[in-house]
């Protein structure tokens, strides 16, 4: 990873202490290979987000790197503090969806994370903001906050990959339609939904695809909308949905840009970033392009190439 010549990576490892159940030897095994490879690490068990965000800032000037253990909300939890301090990211993907390794090209396995973040190839990607929260991934109003709901602790032990198709079934009951206001770019829409997402990576919601052509690195927001529909005619759309070829459906509103702003009626919704409750409507969504340097596999085919963004092409 560094010459003899280059002077080691100083790196701050942020771990829930739950984050060891099930992958102690792992993690032992890959901490034990970064120090090896010439790494400078400091290991940090964090009770919460403010701890997390104190023991970024407090070393904020002796770190090269900070690398984040955990699920989705935890990395999430992060973007603001890193951003602000404009640090390097890496990720150990330890949560049971771990949608942002899907958009880096990491995938879920600790070993290959580990060597991953041992290569320390950067990438710069962007960041979505929502009411001044950062977010990754998506945020999403209606029927995916129900999931979210839905998906307790004990769902998600007990159920593991399949929770969220649990959780799903279970939200169904509970969707509600909305009208939506949507502006983008300057252009008004409006809308009746159940389900409003608006995504600034690839994956979401345990897998999902916000959108066929959507990458965490192409300075835009993807959004779809779900007109109400019946519960037969959802099952009948979710593989489009997973798939992220929900524009080939006349039941689905799609649309991207660099600037969203959403009102919806009868009143406020609740809004979930990254699988945690950030805000809710009025909201505004922008975009900040190479917001973050974050270390990913340097054949990812997972982001845009410096030649597809410079074209404007899509590498499908």
């Amino acid at each position: 990873m560094n010459s003899t010549s280059q002077a080691p990576t100083r790196a701050l490892l942020i771990l829930n202490p739950k984050s060891r159940s099930g992958a102690e030897a792992d993690l032992d095994d890959g901490i034990a290979a970064l120090r090896n490879a010439g790494m400078e690490l400091e290991v940090f068990y964090s009770g919460g987000p403010d701890e997390t965000e104190n023991a970024i800032r407090q070393r904020r000037e002796q770190l090269d790197l900070v690398i984040v253990g955990g699920g989705d909300g935890t990395i999430s939890s992060t973007a603001g503090t890193l951003y602000d301090c404009q640090l390097p990211l890496a990720i150990l993907p330890l949560g049971t969806a771990n949608d942002l390794a899907r958009s880096l090209g990491i995938g879920n396995d600790l070993q290959h994370a580990f060597a991953v973040i041992a290569a320390n190839h950067r990438r710069a990607i962007d960041l979505g903001v929502v009411n001044d929260h950062y977010f990754f991934n998506a945020a999403n109003m209606g029927l995916g906050v129900k999931v979210t709901e839905e998906l307790g602790p004990e769902v998600k032990k007990r159920w593991g990959v399949f929770s969220y198709l649990k959780a799903f079934s279970a939200a169904l009951t509970r969707a509600q339609q909305f009208k939506a206001e949507i502006v983008v770019d300057g252009e008004r829409h409006m809308e009746r939904s159940i389900q409003l997402a608006v995504g600034n990576g690839r994956y979401y919601g345990g897998g999902n695809i916000v959108a066929d052509s959507a990458r965490i690195n192409d300075a835009r927001l993807d959004l779809y909308s779900l007109r109400p529909q019946g519960v037969w005619e959802l099952l009948t759309l979710a593989p489009l949905v997973r798939g992220g070829k929900h524009h080939l459906a006349q039941r689905v509103f799609n649309i991207s840009g660099q600037r969203i702003e959403i009102t919806t009626r009868p009143g406020a919704m609740a809004i979930h970033a990254d699988g945690e409750p950030v805000t809710q409507t009025p909201a505004t969504f922008t975009v900040i392009p190479d917001a973050l340097q974050v270390v990913v596999p340097r054949d990812s085919q997972e982001l845009l190439s410096e030649e597809d963004k410079t074209h404007g092409t899509d590498p499908q």
